[in-house]
Formats: C-alpha cells, sequence, structure tokens
C-alpha cells in the first residue's frame, strides 16, 4: 500500500522531528551538520513542498540514532513524495497555503467539518462557489477565477467515487445558510443541493440551530478535522490533523492535546445541532424562503 505523497512528507517531517527532539538536537544544530538552513529543515519536518534529498535524510538519521528498519522506512517515504496528485496539475489556481490541505483532503477517509460563515467546499455549487472567489479575489482575471471554480469542482470528486468515498460529517451554524453569498438565486440554488447530497449514505449534515444562541464551538471558530485509513504498517499511519484556515495564513495543528480540545468541541456541536432529519428539513425551508 503506496502513502499518498503529501501525507509521505507529513509523515516524513513528524518522524524526523520526533527523532531530533527525542535526541535533544536543536533544529540549528541539525540543519548545521547536513549544511541546510534552518528553515530548509523547518519545512521538512513540517511537511512542506522542498526539495528532498536521500543522502542528507540518511546523514540526519545517523545522527539522530535512528535504527536501521526506521532509516529504512524513511527513505522508503523519500520515495513516496515524488508521487504526484491530480491537484499539482493546478498549482498556479490553488492558494499557496491551501495546496497541504487540498492534498491532505486527497488522502483522507473522513472530515469532520463545521463552518460558522460559509458552507464547506466539497458541498458547494458552482455559482456559490464563483461568488466567493470573486469576494475573496476580487482583481483576478476572470479565466484565473474558472481555473480556482474547475480545482473547488474537482474536489468534490471524492463525495461520490465508488471506489474511495470520503466520509464527511457537517455541522453548519443557521447563519452560514441566512448569510446571501451572491444573490438570494444563487442561495436558494446552493440550499437545494445541499438538501440533496445529505441524502448521500457517507455524508452528514447537521445544522446549530439559531435558537442554540452563543455556544463554546462559536469561540473556537471553524475548523477541519482529518482522518486518515489505517495503513498495513502502524508507525505510517497518518495522526488525524485540524485545519484551521486563516487570513494571513492556515494552521495544521497535530498535537494529542490540540486534537482532544477540537474532539471536545465536536462533541458539545452534536449534543446542540437538530438531527439530520430535521436539519434537512431546515435547510428545505430556508432554501424556499430563498425562492419566493
Amino acid at each position: 500500500m503506496a502513502t499518498d505523497s503529501t501525507v509521505a512528507r507529513r509523515l516524513l517531517g513528524l518522524q524526523l522531528e520526533a527523532l531530533r527532539e527525542a535526541k535533544g538536537i536543536t533544529m540549528q544544530a541539525a540543519a548545521d551538520s547536513i549544511s541546510i538552513g534552518k528553515s530548509t529543515l523547518w519545512k521538512i519536518e513540517t511537511g512542506q513542498s522542498v526539495r528532498l534529498n536521500p543522502v542528507l535524510l540518511s546523514h540526519l538519521c545517523d545522527l539522530y540514532g535512528a535504527k536501521p528498519e526506521v532509516t529504512k522506512v524513511l527513505l522508503g517515504l523519500v520515495e513516496e513524495t515524488k508521487a504526484k496528485g491530480w491537484w499539482q496539475a493546478f498549482t498556479d489556481s490553488i492558494p499557496k497555503d491551501f495546496g497541504l490541505f487540498v492534498g491532505l483532503e486527497d488522502a483522507a477517509n473522513r472530515l469532520i467539518s463545521y463552518q460558522t460563515t460559509f458552507l464547506p467546499g466539497l458541498l458547494h455549487t458552482a455559482e456559490y462557489r464563483r461568488a466567493l472567489i470573486w469576494t475573496e479575489f476580487p482583481h483576478k482575471p476572470p479565466e484565473d477565477v474558472e481555473r480556482m471554480l474547475v480545482v473547488g469542482m474537482k474536489r468534490q470528486d471524492r463525495l461520490t467515487d465508488e471506489s474511495n468515498p470520503i466520509a464527511m460529517d457537517v455541522f453548519v451554524d443557521e447563519f452560514a445558510l441566512r448569510r446571501v453569498t451572491g444573490s438570494t438565486e444563487i442561495m436558494a440554488s446552493q440550499l437545494q443541493h445541499l438538501a440533496a447530497v445529505g441524502r448521500l449514505p457517507n455524508l452528514s449534515i447537521r445544522v446549530i440551530p439559531a435558537s442554540a444562541g452563543t455556544y463554546r464551538a462559536l469561540m473556537v471558530g471553524t475548523f477541519v478535522i482529518l482522518e486518515f485509513p489505517a495503513h498495513p504498517k502502524a508507525e505510517l499511519t497518518m495522526p488525524p490533523i485540524i485545519y484551521v484556515q486563516g487570513f494571513t495564513g492556515d494552521l495544521y495543528l497535530e498535537k494529542t492535546e490540540e486534537v482532544r480540545q477540537y474532539r471536545e468541541a465536536c462533541a458539545d456541536l452534536q449534543r446542540l445541532a437538530l438531527d439530520e432529519a430535521k436539519s434537512h428539513s431546515l435547510i428545505s425551508k430556508i432554501a424556499k424562503e430563498y425562492a419566493t
């Protein structure tokens, strides 16, 4: 079983960071030992797109005292990072910070998405997505906007992929349903689409009603939890990642304590959200309001 290239980079970085910290070696000292910049090693440890030299990484493993079998696994991951994902043909159309998310999303087998302002990207209609792109990038040439739209629509293929469908649990605040994006016509179509895709067996959509008032997850803010399939080699199973999109930079949280806190926020959402049937009814009701 091969590991997705983005996940391979992420796993490689996690393993190298753990080995370095276990030896008490600073990032600067490790970088100096193989004659690279500290920023380059940081990119390697955080799974960023950077050239990976197997010889230098082997030297790092020696410095860290890694066992031969561990070094072999890590160098195997280096090879797997060379695989190309579909999104890499669209790197010019994906915002820099978002490229990592697209790769991780493609490798995940389950997402938990909580949204308070807009709807999750995998559930957008083309018109709703186009309106969001124009809002975020008002000066982009139309042809660039359309290319970005292609990426957004292609991401949705996983929802109906017969061989590798992604499971998705969506929690959306009612105010995201009532915020007009583009026009009332676009919103009517978007919510009708939302109600329709909510029938998919691998998709759960639940609404936190306005009557819930102010609740804890509002303080936490929007987030996505990405979960990954088990690998035959336990050490190559990617741990869950919390994705938090930011205006000046995105966050990818992986520490056990961070994941625990977001799981607690999910438990709060489970308690407050309408069940799927009532959520479907509310979405359909608001869609009719927009259509009239």
